[in-house]
């Protein structure tokens, strides 16, 4: 795919709306095509796809969106609300949490964690997503499995405020083991170039308000299913539901949070918790010469660390460079806002910004 510019007012983009299907060889779907299917490509199960997935398409759309389906490239019309408009992109997957979702049967919530994990990275400079696309990749198409991992995009794109503007589904035959699928995702949004939010602006002092996570999101999957390898993901294990529930509990989007503290405060800086734990994102929200002093115990831990950790002979140190530990997005703002801050979107206060550098929890 190759990405175009503004043309006419238009941000435009080399998608496949009507979500083409065809092997990565290069081969064109024809109408008819027995020898491709025999060859293992089945264009019936593609158009049973198309036909699956209008309905949860329709539930995304924007008033900036131009045309619908059945295109080859999904437009949206940026408008002139904005002065100095800067457009903010973000591409991610879901990793090995995937093979979670195959081995319990479970792809709707899936598609949910690939809008999150895009959306809630570019809305930490302050951008409101404006619109998505994805790409689904399998050695045989399974028009249930597909469409199901689509209605979970399409409603995260809804949690989101994005659009569903097109997408891919590649099957591409001997690539993926059977019953495997990959998915990528891919989002746009726009700000105020004297609106974004960069950390630039962070003083030491600044309060740090977090907002929990609903569980491990879609990071470190490859060292929860070592820990998790061999246990039967029905049972409950002691958590609030079944372990495959538990460990597919979809990211949470925090879209919404995020405008509410942009336009209501002096956010300072926004972070993301995904890979790499506290460790790795939270000085990448903060300027050089400063770090980072989160308080132990001043948000809620989902009981699932705490399994992972007895069960895997985990160390605090592994949990923080690895999880979210809890808290999913950290804003930073000045001290005598934080505690309205933090009530107005259900966060906490978990620390503030020190001199020096990194991250110390105590």
């Amino acid at each position: 795919m190759s990405a175009g510019g503004l043309v006419s007012g238009f941000f435009i983009l080399e998608v496949y709306p009507a979500r083409e299907v065809r092997d990565r060889a290069g081969l064109e779907v024809a109408m008819g095509g027995d020898a491709y299917k025999d060859a293992g490509v089945d264009i019936e199960a593609g158009y049973a796809v198309v036909d699956g997935i209008k309905t949860h398409v329709s539930r995304t759309t924007r008033p900036e969106v131009v045309g619908g389906l059945g295109g080859f490239g999904g437009l949206f019309a940026l408008g002139s609300k904005y002065s100095d408009p800067i457009l903010v992109s973000g591409t991610d997957g879901v990793g090995t949490k995937l093979l979670v979702a195959q081995m319990v049967g479970q792809h709707h919530t899936i598609g949910i964690d690939l809008v999150a994990m895009c959306a809630n990275d570019i809305a930490m400079s302050g951008a409101e997503p404006l619109f998505f696309l994805d790409y689904f990749a399998t050695g045989k198409l399974s028009p249930e499995v597909t469409v199901e991992v689509v209605a979970g995009i399409a409603e995260g794109c809804v949690r989101a405020g994005c659009a569903l503007v097109g997408g891919e589904t590649a099957e591409m035959p001997g690539m993926y083991a059977p019953g495997h699928y990959d998915l990528a995702g891919f989002c746009v949004g726009v700000v105020e170039r004297d609106q974004m939010i960069d950390g630039t602006r962070v003083e030491v002092g600044d309060v740090l308000v977090g907002i929990p996570s609903s569980g491990i999101h879609s990071n470190g999957y490859s060292l929860v299913r070592k820990i998790c390898e061999g246990l039967d993901f029905s049972a409950d294990h002691g958590l609030s539901a079944s372990l495959g529930e538990v460990l597919l509990t979809p990211t949470r989007i925090y879209v919404s949070e995020c405008q509410t503290l942009i336009k209501d405060f002096d956010v300072r800086s926004m972070v993301h918790i995904t890979g790499g734990g506290f460790h790795e994102n939270i000085p990448r929200g903060l300027p050089d010469g400063t770090g980072a002093q989160l308080d132990a115990g001043s948000w809620p831990v989902p009981p699932i660390f705490e399994f992972l950790k007895t069960r895997g002979g985990l160390t605090d140190a592994d949990v923080e460079s690895t999880f979210n530990g809890g808290l999913g997005m950290i804003a930073v703002l000045p001290e005598d806002q934080a505690e309205a801050a933090s009530a107005a979107v259900g966060g906490h206060i978990v620390g503030r910004v020190v001199a020096g550098g990194g991250v110390v929890v105590q």
